[in-house]
């Protein structure tokens, strides 16, 4: 209590931010694993799992679907104290307050969107929609944890590392963001529907799978030829190590990502290869956010020690 009257220090809410984090990588896998095992129509009501009950029946795929909806109301709650732990910080931040803020608010978001998931039978465009969703947390929760480890605000420090590749850093995002939403609609009207047999069968998406996935594949190709294309520059120069480590990792999980699309599309996208390639879109989506932030230098946290992290 005592601890609590003085504030939370920067070290300990970094953890809060920290779990945060791996909360918002987890309910992107676990949605993933529901709809690869065919678990989507496990509990076919909502917020309880069958006929006013809470849980289903212990068969595999109400186990799989109750699962994943017990891993959102923890989510719920993390964000909730993860708010909380921002107000109680000392010094209080209001970048770290807001961005807690949106977790909570998105977490929430989240699980509305997957009841109208349930309620409209595994509806293709709320999936996808539902899908992109949960990746922007992961978004807003990596910016968290790591605005959580350095100092921001009036009066401190942010060195632009480079002002040409901070404009970089922000084009990305565009053809990335083509890449994923190519990428869900290419799930979308996949053999994946997230039905399983016995099961009333989900509608696809109204275009054909081999299409979908080759606007998919093109909007892929652009994106690792521009991020080849940003290593190879960064690499023949003089730009700060900070920078060369993140373009590094950024085209490392690339090339594994752009490897694992192609063998999942030759192989006739079985589900093991399909949650690697969607556990690749999380590993991505955190690389090109992790670039982004590290175009500006900043100071660190008082107690926070340097790492390799976000």
């Amino acid at each position: 209590m005592t601890r609590l009257r003085r504030g939370l220090s920067p070290a300990t809410f970094r953890w809060f931010a920290y779990a945060a984090f791996l909360s918002m990588i987890l309910i992107v896998l676990t949605g993933a694993a529901v709809r690869l095992t065919g678990s989507g129509l496990g509990c076919p009501d909502w917020p309880t799992c069958f006929h006013h009950r809470v849980a289903g029946s212990w068969s595999i795929h109400p186990l799989i679907e109750y699962a994943n909806r017990m891993v959102t109301v923890t989510l719920v709650i993390l964000t909730g104290v993860t708010f909380v732990a921002s107000l109680l910080r000392t010094p209080r931040r209001r970048d770290l307050c807001v961005l807690s803020g949106m977790l909570i608010g998105g977490v929430i978001a989240d699980a509305v969107l997957g009841a109208f998931v349930v309620y409209s039978k595994l509806n293709p465009w709320l999936v996808s929609t539902h899908m992109l969703l949960s990746l922007t947390m992961v978004v807003v929760s990596a910016i968290l944890y790591h605005r959580s480890k350095y100092q921001y605000g009036p009066g401190t420090r942010a060195d632009v590392r480079s002002t040409h590749y901070l404009t970089i850093a922000r084009l990305l995002w565009l053809p990335f963001v083509a890449v994923l939403f190519t990428g869900t609609m290419t799930t979308g009207s996949g053999p994946h529907a997230g039905s399983s047999m016995g099961q009333l069968t989900a509608r696809r998406l109204p275009f054909a799978f081999s299409d979908a996935a080759w606007v998919h594949s093109v909007a892929a190709t652009l994106f690792v030829g521009i991020v080849l294309g940003l290593f190879v520059t960064v690499w023949k120069s003089a730009a700060p190590t900070a920078l060369q480590n993140g373009v590094r990792r950024l085209v490392v999980i690339t090339l594994l990502q752009a490897v694992i699309g192609g063998v999942q599309y030759v192989l006739h996208v079985p589900a093991l290869l399909v949650g690697l390639h969607i556990l690749g879109a999380t590993s991505l989506t955190i690389g090109v956010t992790q670039f982004h932030l590290r175009q500006t230098a900043h100071d660190r946290e008082v107690g926070i020690a340097a790492s390799k992290t976000v």
